[in-house]
């Protein structure tokens, strides 16, 4: 038989003599479920861009031609073989303009179109077709599952569910791209029978072979189109007003795919590695829009690249320049091996003259963004900077990159801030203006003018700085030191040697205490914030050392600059050093009776063990009534230290319940014994003990009590007090306390108690 053009609805008119008539379509057996409303992110990219394709067609532009369809016409039904995919689509498109025009007619000739398939997709298309779709539906397929002929098992039909799916799209295609369309003018276009607005060509086949052998030779015959294939046919036609479409297509298969061909992933294609790096262009150009989209490929590179946007020019010359300015691979990892290291102060390789991006494995930035799933937003930040550097011809800019790797580690890097913090990039990168940085952190702003000052006037130290910028804990921020000639080296230097193995840092939390109060308190909060002896959390320190105020670090920078010039001084052997200061500053208070918390947290280490280095005191003062917080809040469990030392050192064990807490700090903490539940908590002025439960223990209870400094208060409670002298700020204990209080408890487990 002979082909001949037709519309999906010219399919069922009267044809002339020689041409078939068809009343009905009928997906056969061997077809595949209806795959177009499949939820995959490659089908949607796919549909959303046929879908497109049609709308503009019956909204008057082009008419648009869907090549062939083939297939087998037994009678008058037409068995698509080739094509089935799209004359569903029609069908659902049908079905949805006719409702919106008011054209709807259950016995239309074009409603006939079922699925041999499944029953349960014949049933839901004649059902489908019966009822218009109100036009007050924000959700189409909302309102279908909801109608009573809506039966319940059809959840589990793909092809059901994929049809719901592309009227959902078709629906929201069009209230997005055409929200003033005339349905009734729609329709006319999508009918009319001389000049459809779509149309196709059939193609009858005879009856030489069977439908099935006929399917598998036509569908041996390749693969679909990749996600790229279809980007590149499409986006071709997107850019055609530019002038540039012929460039791009001469180079996206020339000059662009031989810099890609050396990262291909081992399948000997970059369709992939395409994909990934021209979304990430795309991605930056919708950002310099001041717009974070997400989705597929395809409608964004035509929003942002397309004669629609006003800025699409600027948009295309940085496409151009992100692949021309890469002259091959190797350009490309020098480039970026050239500037960027991985090894940190102290390590093999190190080269203060490179920037360390903290969070990076590799130098080659461009490789990760083509295959890293995890490729993130700090990682497009640079890879950004790169492209402004080649495509503007920077001056000086391993200094600017590194600028830049400090405000970035310094600042929260977040979908919703990345329109500006792009803007941010260009004026460091290109203008090396900070004055013109509006959401990059201001405090790290402010460091980064201090360091230009400083380098202006000791550009001789810059190696020293920069090593110091380089330390993980530090990550750029310099705001814990004073920026002053020789003294800062010095520091600079001890300051490595102490903080660059977390074994040091338990003895680091016990001697910075001996030169002073270098905690802070915490934004917002009554906790104040000390260093840790987590080893395997360095975010404490630094926190405490950068995440504030050049202003609100003084008191920090103060203790931390006189314990790194002592240091510095002793010949940088930390541990000695560290047990030094401390038994001398002990023996120091010790000698005068002077045992404030200060005391007490220098001398018993695991009172300084808290991951997190966050204490609460009451009333927002550290006392001697304290929680040291594992986690980050009073709501998860933490200790009292003073009863943990107290604990510790009566070896009670399991006599006593393990002193772990939760709850505000003002709440009572009490350390008590399991077979009596008697117990006992720390206080301003001593213990505040209670009796056992069981009377029949009192006598033992009290006769403890008599050998110790225990009283009555006014309001008839048992204290262990301790002796305290004000001297000015306060109360401060005359005796250890946690000695006294592990004395008393240990009298107290001896007295079977």
């Amino acid at each position: 038989m002979k082909g001949y053009l037709t519309s999906y609805a010219g399919l069922f008119g009267t044809r002339p003599a020689g041409e078939p008539s068809i009343s009905r379509i009928q997906i056969p057996l061997i077809q595949r479920d209806y795959a177009q409303g499949r939820p995959e992110a490659l089908v949607e990219e796919v549909r959303l861009g046929f879908l497109e394709v049609l709308l503009d067609a019956i909204a008057g532009g082009e008419p648009v031609g869907l090549d062939f369809v083939y297939g087998k016409i037994h009678g008058t039904t037409l068995l698509p073989l080739d094509g089935q995919q799209r004359l569903t689509t029609l069908f659902l498109l049908h079905w949805y303009v006719a409702s919106a025009a008011d054209r709807l007619e259950p016995g239309a000739a074009w409603t006939r179109l079922s699925y041999e398939t499944r029953a349960s997709a014949r049933l839901f298309g004649e059902r489908l077709v019966a009822r218009p779709l109100p036009q007050n539906q924000d959700v189409p397929s909302a309102w279908i599952i909801d109608q009573p002929w809506y039966l319940h098992v059809w959840r589990n039909d793909p092809t059901i569910q994929a049809m719901l799916v592309m009227i959902d799209a078709i629906h929201q295609q069009i209230h997005r791209r055409l929200p003033e369309l005339d349905a009734v003018a729609a329709w006319q276009r999508l009918t009319d029978a001389e000049k459809p607005a779509v149309s196709f060509y059939l193609l009858p086949l005879d009856d030489m072979e069977s439908d099935e052998q006929l399917y598998i030779k036509m569908n041996s015959r390749g693969k679909p189109l990749t996600t790229f294939e279809n980007f590149k046919a499409r986006f071709e036609q997107d850019i055609a007003y530019s002038g540039r479409a012929d460039e791009f297509a001469h180079k996206i298969d020339g000059p662009w795919s031989d810099l890609l061909w050396p990262f291909h992933g081992g399948d000997n294609l970059v369709d992939d590695e395409f994909v990934s790096y021209l979304t990430f262009v795309t991605e930056i150009c919708e950002l310099r829009d001041g717009r974070v989209e997400s989705g597929p490929l395809g409608p964004r590179a035509r929003a942002v690249f397309g004669a629609g946007n006003p800025r699409a020019g600027d948009h295309l010359d940085f496409l151009f320049g992100a692949f021309d300015k890469w002259r091959d691979a190797e350009h490309i990892g020098t480039t970026m091996g050239d500037v960027l290291s991985t090894s940190l102060p102290g390590q093999d390789g190190y080269d203060w003259q490179k920037v360390v991006w903290f969070g990076i494995t590799d130098t080659d930035v461009f490789d990760q963004c083509l295959h890293d799933t995890r490729f993130n937003l700090q990682q497009s930040l640079l890879l950004y900077a790169f492209l402004l550097h080649l495509i503007e011809d920077t001056v000086d800019f391993p200094r600017r990159l590194r600028t830049l790797r400090n405000l970035v580690s310094a600042s929260e890097v977040r979908n919703d801030y990345m329109p500006a913090l792009i803007q941010d990039v260009a004026q460091v990168i290109v203008h090396d203006d900070l004055d013109a940085v509006t959401r990059f952190n201001s405090n790290q702003v402010a460091d980064e003018r201090r360091k230009q000052q400083f380098l202006a006037a000791c550009p001789e130290l810059a190696s020293v700085l920069f090593r110091l910028e380089d330390h993980p804990i530090l990550r750029g921020a310099t705001s814990a030191f004073e920026l002053y000639g020789d003294s800062f080296r010095r520091r600079a230097e001890a300051f490595e040697s102490a903080f660059t193995e977390p074994q040091h840092w338990r003895g680091l939390t016990g001697a910075l205490l001996t030169f002073g109060d270098y905690q802070r308190q915490r934004p917002g909060s009554s906790g104040w914030q000390f260093g840790t002896s987590d080893p395997e959390d360095d975010t404490v320190w630094r926190y405490l050392l950068t995440g504030t105020t050049y202003r609100n670090l003084s008191a920090t920078r103060a203790v931390l600059s006189e314990l790194l010039d002592g240091l510095a001084s002793a010949g940088g052997d930390v541990v000695a050093y560290c047990e030094r200061v401390t038994v001398a500053w002990l023996a120091e208070r010790e000698c005068r009776q002077y045992f404030d918390w200060r005391y007490y947290l220098v001398k018993y280490p695991e009172m300084r063990s808290g991951t997190t280095g966050i204490y609460y005191g009451v009333d927002g003062e550290l006392g001697y009534s304290m929680c040291m917080l594992r986690t980050v809040r009073l709501s998860g469990y933490y200790r009292d230290p003073i009863l943990l030392a107290v604990w510790l050192l009566s070896e009670a064990d399991d006599r006593v319940t393990d002193p772990w807490f939760f709850g505000y700090e003002w709440h009572p903490r009490w350390l008590e014994l399991l077979h009596s539940n008697a117990g006992m908590r720390s206080i301003s002025d001593g213990f505040e003990l209670y009796r056992p439960e069981d009377e029949a223990l009192h006598p033992s209870f009290l006769a403890v009590c008599q050998q110790h400094n225990v009283v009555t208060t006014a309001d008839g409670e048992l204290l262990l007090k301790i002796e305290q002298q004000d001297h000015g700020d306060g109360p401060v204990d005359l005796t250890d306390r946690v000695v006294a209080g592990a004395t008393f408890l240990r009298d107290l487990l001896e007295a079977g108690l």
